[in-house]
């Protein structure tokens, strides 16, 4: 169960920090050198970990401009879990997060010498946000060989859809944000579990806030944006 809330978290925050540098994407500018910290908490409040994510790379090509981001995980221990590099494209209208990339390399070097496949679709954020839009859905699916069996994990964002506007303060600041709802749908060897979350997103930050609770809306943890550098 562990392993399957740190990959939903992964598929959620992934999705949630960058830094632009023209209009290609509003909210995910793509700037070498940005970085930020989000610091996690439990549901009662208590600092749970802390995530650091930083730019180290930009290149620009006919399609687009294509951005890498260093990621890592310290727990509320201050030992370093994993660390990661993701890419993400700033195209057309917009940013697209390449499903392939959401898995970090320490959690698939659990797996060893197994077999394994990753399928999904790619995560979509569109410039025009504006209150009462719906967003399209998106997913990672991860099967794996295990000494001739086979397990899934599935991970499911949908129901997305921009709730409101709303002014945030978080260490980092105040800000203007939207509020995007979604659902993130797990099913792992027959199992389904169903967390709604919200995220606060921020024009020229990317993600400043994010709150996901349990099926019956109890707050489960939290995150926020305590760093922000560029």
């Amino acid at each position: 169960m562990k392993k399957t809330f740190l990959l939903i978290a992964l598929f959620t925050f992934t999705l949630t920090v960058s830094k632009a540098q023209d209009s290609c994407s509003k909210y995910y500018p793509l700037e070498e050198g940005v970085s930020f910290q989000y610091t996690m908490y439990d549901k009662k409040g208590k600092t749970d970990g802390k995530m650091d994510y930083k730019i180290i790379g930009v290149a620009n090509s006919g399609e687009g401009t294509e951005a890498t981001m260093h990621m890592s995980f310290t727990d509320k221990k201050g030992k370093e879990v994993f660390e990661s590099d993701y890419n993400f494209t700033c195209i057309g209208n917009g940013i697209k997060i390449d499903y392939n990339s959401i898995m970090p390399q320490k959690m698939l070097d659990q797996f060893g010498d197994m077999e394994y496949e990753i399928t999904g679709t790619d995560i979509e954020i569109p410039n025009d946000l504006s209150t009462g839009q719906n967003l399209d859905d998106a997913n990672v699916n991860m099967a794996i060989n295990m000494a001739g069996m086979n397990m899934k994990i599935e991970v499911n964002m949908i129901n997305r859809k921009v709730e409101k506007e709303e002014t945030v303060t978080t260490p980092a600041g105040d800000f203007t944000c939207y509020v995007i709802y979604s659902d993130t749908e797990s099913k792992t060897m027959g199992t389904t579990h169903t967390f709604p979350s919200r995220q606060w997103l921020a024009e020229g930050v990317g993600m400043v806030k994010q709150e996901t609770y349990k099926g019956n809306g109890d707050l489960m943890s939290s995150m926020q944006l305590t760093k922000y550098s560029k």
